[in-house]
């Protein structure tokens, strides 16, 4: 499938076995949901349909484990997944403020404000690592200068990190799932890789030239925010918090079930066998992912005022939270 089609958490549910308790039925926009039988042919309570949105990655997937199989469940709320890439998400939010809850790089909250604003909870975070640019041959750093680097996105955190540490570096963009193949075709002499592509690219004989979670550390003393997840304000304050809560109780629930967790989730691990699918996970979905903590909210806050004031990010910030 291309990088860039949503997918639909449920189209999964559809090729697994069904429980006989369970039907599949048609939900809003084109979105299936999970419903119990007893309630087909009467009179439902009304139900707040609650459009979903992440990327297809084996961290993501871990997060939402318990929503999107109801292992977690609110009363009066209706789940409906799809999943897309996250540059997609971006531009979805950013054009239309498509989703109820949407996945989305830190760089492209100022763009949401005004329409989303972040969980508290949700968020990956680099602790002392992050996006990485590498190589098919060994280059230095200055050497980076020279040549052109693949991007995920211009609207992805990775680039804006990247652009704070050298805004003269030339980039193209590339889906980030191309990034490694095109850089091995000779395509590129450097890319800027996120999601798994940080633990798989040595066994694909790339070289590191940078990791800017390990720059930023020594930069600024802090951890390198990534992504979150914004919760759209027409909800209403209420409804903002509730299914804030009802993500951070997904999270919980697939730390406090870690094996079915991740069972799940290696559905998405692209390149990655049981082992690093953990390691990925737990690199980007832990304690901090219940709560970002004051520094990690620091950390949002001053990448988002740095891109402001070197004018990569047009608008200026005004991160608010949800709890």
């Amino acid at each position: 499938m291309d990088a860039s089609s949503p997918l639909r958490i449920d189209d999964w549910l559809l090729n697994r076995p069904v429980a006989s308790k369970t039907a599949i039925v048609s939900g809003p926009k084109g979105y299936l949901s999970t419903v119990s039988p007893q309630t087909s042919g009467a009179a439902a309570p009304a139900v707040l349909d609650i459009s979903v949105a992440h990327s297809p990655d084996s961290d993501d997937a871990f997060m939402f484990y318990g929503l999107a199989t109801n292992k977690v469940r609110v009363p009066g709320y209706r789940f409906n997944h799809t999943l897309c890439d996250i540059e997609t998400l971006n531009r979805k939010a950013r054009e239309e403020a498509f989703y109820d809850l949407t996945a989305v790089s830190f760089h492209a909250y100022p763009y949401i404000q005004d329409n989303y604003a972040l969980m508290g909870c949700g968020g990956s975070v680099g602790e002392g690592y992050g996006p990485m640019i590498v190589s098919l041959k060994p280059l230095s750093i200055d050497e980076l200068g020279k040549i052109k680097i693949a991007v995920p996105g211009t609207m992805t955190t990775a680039y804006l990190a990247l652009k704070i540490f050298n805004p003269a570096l030339e980039t193209v963009t590339v889906p980030f799932d191309r990034i490694i193949p095109e850089i091995l075709a000779g395509k590129f002499d450097a890319g800027l890789i996120i999601h798994e592509g940080q633990l798989t690219y040595s066994s694909s004989g790339l070289h590191k030239v940078l990791d800017l979670g390990v720059w930023w550390r020594e930069t600024t003393g802090l951890v390198l925010p990534l992504g979150g997840n914004a919760v759209r304000r027409s909800l209403g304050a209420e409804s903002m918090r509730i299914v804030t809560k009802a993500v951070r109780d997904s999270i919980q629930h697939a730390l406090d079930h870690r094996e079915q967790a991740l069972e799940y989730a290696m559905q998405f691990a692209r390149d990655l066998d049981a082992r690093l699918a953990n390691r990925f996970v737990s690199m980007y979905v832990n304690d901090r992912t219940l709560d970002y903590g004051p520094d990690g909210r620091e950390a949002i806050r001053k990448l988002l005022q740095l891109g402001h004031e070197r004018g990569i990010i047009s608008i200026a910030p005004k991160v608010e939270f949800v709890d």
